[in-house]
């Protein structure tokens, strides 16, 4: 089994990085393969609402040239899926953003790559704002009929400098229990696979408020 992490922060060692290491080592130390995919630092635009993705249905966005599509076949062939954010202006950062809108839609146009894979959201936050952005991540996770990782409170951890996350006690214990909770989820989830089989998909009913 193996967990893949995206790191949505620009800078690579940075306390979201900090944050996303605490919870794979948790991970690895239950024998669950970890992995960070960084892509806070590409140049990586916002979803054009082409439509593309579902018309091809090739599990491709139609940008194909910013690392989005290799992201989302490591997420595809994952176990589970960490989705991680710094706070800007009490929000997503902007290039995560981007990379979600259009990941998530790839995914749902291609019959739900991520559907059933346990998922948790990670925020790191100097002050204010980690709640917001911590309900924003979960809407990808929720939408996508993924199963949710919980800890012993909000996933949030707070500082400023890198790796000033670190002396953040209780952030540091929550990102612990997160990751021994998502390992513990993903092995029961393995072991059940055969005897509990996994509700099928059905096309979804799209309505319109507007008469």
């Amino acid at each position: 089994m193996n967990v893949v992490a995206i790191n949505g922060s620009p800078h690579k060692a940075g306390n979201t990085f900090h944050a996303l290491s605490i919870v794979g080592k948790q991970l690895e130390q239950a024998g669950i393969g970890f992995e960070i995919v960084h892509i806070g630092n590409k140049p990586i635009r916002g979803c054009s609402a082409c439509g593309m993705c579902a018309k091809n249905r090739d599990e491709k966005c139609a940008m194909k040239d910013d690392g989005v599509n290799d992201a989302v076949q490591k997420m595809k062939n994952a176990d589970g899926i960490i989705l991680a954010s710094p706070v800007y202006y009490a929000g997503i950062a902007g290039t995560m953003k981007c990379f979600l809108d259009r990941a998530f839609y790839v995914s749902g146009s291609n019959g739900g790559l991520f559907r059933n894979k346990t998922g948790a959201s990670v925020v790191a936050v100097r002050r204010t704002g980690g709640s917001f952005t911590f309900d924003n991540l979960n809407h990808y996770l929720l939408y996508s009929e993924m199963q949710i990782a919980t800890s012993n409170y909000w996933n949030i951890i707070h500082g400023r400098t890198p790796g000033e996350v670190l002396e953040d006690a209780e952030g540091v214990q929550i990102m612990e229990v997160l990751g021994n909770n998502m390992a513990w989820q993903l092995k029961m989830r393995e072991a059940t696979k055969e005897s509990v089989p996994a509700p099928a998909p059905i096309q979804k009913v799209m309505t319109s408020f507007v008469r």
